[in-house]
Parts: C-alpha cells; structure tokens; sequence
C-alpha cells in the first residue's frame, strides 16, 4: 500500500466518507494542496495508531473549536466524531470543555456548529435538566415529552440517570418520562449517608411530588428496581404500573462484600468484576459507548457512596409483599443475565400474581447500555401512551 491509498483509508476510516468527496473542491482548486493535506497529514500522523479514531477526532474537533473561524471543517469532524461511536452528549460537553481553555465566543459558535450537525443527522435532542431539592439534597431530573401518561425511571447502583438515555427517546413518544440520581449517584453524589431502600423510596415519591405527578408509571433497573419495589410497597396508590428490570426482591451475600472492597480497594479495583457481571463478552471486546460510560463512572464513583449503596441494597425488603397489587406488572429478565438470572427474576414474576414476565435475548444485565432496542419495545408495549 502506497502513501497516497494510505492516506485514503486513514481518512474514510476517520470520517467515514471518501476523501475524494470530501476535498473534491480544494482539488479543483489545487491539486496540490489536496495532496499535501491527504498524504501529509491522513498519510502520515492521522494514519497512526497510537490514538484511537475516537480520540483523534474529538481532539481535533476540540482544536478546530479553540482556532474559530473554520466552521466548516469543524462539522466535517463532528460528523466524524459521530462516525467514531461519540454520543451526542458527549460533543455538547465537547464544546462546554472549549469554553473553559479557549473561551466562550468559540465555544458558543462551536455550539452552534454541533448542534446543526445533530440536526442533519437526525440525532434526538437532549433532555430537559432539572435541578430538584428533597427533602436533604438536591438531585438532577431529566425530562424527555411534555404530554401524557408520567414515566419514572430508576437506574442501576453505580451509575446515574444516563443510563436510561438510550430509551427515552422512544419511550417519550406520548409519554412524560423523568430520569433522575438517587442518592449517592450523578447529581444525588454525597447525599447524607448512610440510608436505606425506605430512604430512596421516598426521594423516589419527592421527585414525584416536584413535578406534581400523583401517580405514575413507575420502572427500575438492578438496585433501581429495589426501589420501584420498595415505593411500591410503600405507596401502591401512586402505582400506575410496574415494570422491574434485571433486579431482586431479597438480597445477595455478595452485597456486603461489595461495599467492603469499594472502601478497602478502591474503585479501581470494582471495574473489572462489575463490568464483567453487566455486560456480555462481545460488549466489552468492541467497548462502546454504554461500556465506556459505565466504566467512567465506576472508576469516578466515591468509595464511600459505593459502600452506603450496596449496604442500602442488602436490606431489600419486598419479597412476597407485592402479592396484593393491583397494577399491572412486566418483569424483564436477560437471556444473558448472570446476576440477576432468569431463574431469579421468575421467582419475583411469581410472587407477583398476573404479572408480565418476559425473557429478551441475548441480552445482559444492563440492558439499556447494550441491548436498548429489545427494551425500549418491551416497555412501548407494556406503558400507555397519548398517542
């Protein structure tokens, strides 16, 4: 392979489009200057593999950004960002990050530019953030639709409520779907510790109570689905339906011995066995987007909240006391699940008379992050919508 198709491949593989296409102006132009930035710099340094893709293109997003006055080359690398798995939010904080070392003029401008290539991608636009006060903190709830039936979304323990961005999208089609950090999470981090399932229970109906929702569609993940179950026990009259995905209704002994490691070994240390229970194999060997953020936020988490958290889960207390509700139920199991089994989520299906249970295949037990498609159909079935 010589210089010149080198540099070809290098820069369809970058940006995702022919280089011939791209440049087919500045050839008219001068021939030679589409050689000299082909070969000097996709044939050359663009080429290497000490960067990623990924990394080359939000750096060169980034620097394009800082310089100003080049917009047009900006967009060809924030559709290259994209080409390369950068999610949307990701480039927004791209240009928040500009406004910090290059200042705001260009970061607004690069603003600008980004979000007119979201738009000619078709890309979803972003949540309503809502900052909201409970009773002893503050959290972030996010909002995707402003008609119909309410939704609440509850994550997975060590993560935050991106973790649901992957279906509300759909899921806000006819629906108002809140997102929001339970505490120790995201905007909720460094809550008042220690605290329980009826503490989370409660900021669950506080965040309720915030946006004036009596009653709602209530759906949680993992140790989110904990707390689904535990609000539900609590107050069944502010149960619309119940849809609990990869959880428990009785804790694991493992529970203890994870927050211990959390304080003893630090959040290096919880990376690989948490990822490894969450995700398939295939998932961690590509590494995108859902792994890559699930990874951040382990390795970011306060040791402290991480203990309080799991500690919070090992005093689950619903099994068998949802026998009596009246909503209806889904219960939403991974084929692949190794923590949350099929085997475990059928005993909580029977012990909930008349309730849904539904096996998606293939599927881990972070279901939104790796399989979002086979969930968000699960729950557009099952949650009524203002159509």
């Amino acid at each position: 392979m010589n210089r010149d198709e080198r540099a070809r491949r290098a820069y369809e593989g970058l940006m995702g489009v022919q280089a011939e296409k791209a440049f087919a102006d500045v050839r008219a132009v001068s021939p030679q200057m589409y050689e000299t930035v082909l070969e000097g710099a996709f044939g050359g340094p663009l080429a290497r593999s000490e960067l990623s893709r990924r990394e080359r293109e939000l750096a060169s997003a980034a620097i394009v950004a800082s310089l100003g006055g080049a917009d047009r080359r900006l967009a060809s690398h924030v559709r290259g960002a994209l080409h390369q798995g950068v999610a949307p939010h990701e480039l927004l904080a791209l240009a928040e990050h500009v406004a910090v070392y290059a200042g705001f003029p260009r970061a607004l401008n690069a603003l600008d530019v980004v979000n007119e290539v979201l738009q000619e991608a078709g890309a979803p636009g972003q949540p309503a953030l809502h900052r909201v006060q409970l009773a002893d903190h503050e959290t972030v709830v996010a909002q995707k639709g402003d008609h119909g039936p309410a939704v609440i979304l509850s994550h997975s323990l060590g993560v935050d409520w991106r973790m649901w961005e992957p279906v509300m999208e759909r899921l806000s089609q006819g629906r108002r779907v809140f997102a929001y950090d339970f505490r120790g999470h995201g905007g909720a981090a460094g809550a008042p510790r220690p605290f329980t399932m009826d503490d989370l229970a409660r900021d669950m109906g506080g965040v309720l109570d915030a946006f004036d929702i009596d009653r709602a569609h209530v759906v949680g993940l993992s140790m989110g689905g904990g707390i689904a179950q535990t609000f539900a026990v609590r107050s069944p009259e502010r149960i619309e339906s119940l849809a609990l995905l990869a959880t428990t209704d009785q804790a694991f002994a493992a529970f203890e011995g994870r927050a211990r490691s959390g304080e003893e070994d630090g959040m290096e240390a919880q990376i690989v066995p948490t990822l490894t229970r969450w995700f398939t194999a295939p998932a961690l060997a590509t590494n995108g987007w859902g792994v890559q953020y699930a990874r951040e936020l382990i390795r970011r988490f306060d040791p402290a909240d991480w203990a309080a958290a799991w500690r919070a889960f090992k005093d689950v207390d619903v099994e068998g006391k949802l026998a009596g509700l009246q909503a209806p139920t889904l219960v939403l199991v991974g084929e692949e699940d190794y923590s949350t089994t099929p085997e475990v989520m059928s005993g909580v299906a029977e012990r909930i008379p008349g309730s849904t249970y539904q096996v998606l295949p293939g599927t881990p037990h972070m279901q939104t992050l790796e399989r979002p498609d086979l969930v968000a159909d699960a729950l557009d079935r099952f949650l009524p919508a203002d159509r």
